[in-house]
């Protein structure tokens, strides 16, 4: 502990872990690709929701149930999706409404 003290004096550098993967405390998690060709569910979910916007809604249920605890990088993806189901909403709402009362 007193050799620690007096590099730390000196300037120079302290190791403070070193060890395998596994010693990790994160277990490697951040080194595995992400899932879906390396998207991740929520990125993946937005582009195909453009097509098929249920997918739009899937992700936002993800999003939601807190499902990014599991890798923190799905959270940008998930709330991208999940806004863009909101705008879909909203522009679907008012498309209805303005079909309905225009006919009358």
């Amino acid at each position: 502990m007193n050799e620690n003290l007096e590099e730390k004096k000196k300037g120079k550098y302290i190791l403070i872990r070193d060890g395998d993967e596994e010693d990790n405390e994160l277990g490697g998690l951040f080194y595995k690709p992400l899932p879906c060709f390396g998207f991740g569910m929520g990125w993946l979910s937005f582009l195909v929701g453009f097509v098929f916007p249920f997918a739009w809604y899937f992700a936002t249920f993800l999003y939601l149930t807190n499902y990014y605890r599991r890798d923190p990088r799905e959270r940008s993806g998930l709330a991208a999706s999940a806004i863009a189901a909101l705008i879909f909403s909203v522009a679907l709402v008012i498309t209805v409404l303005v079909l309905v009362f225009s006919c009358r």
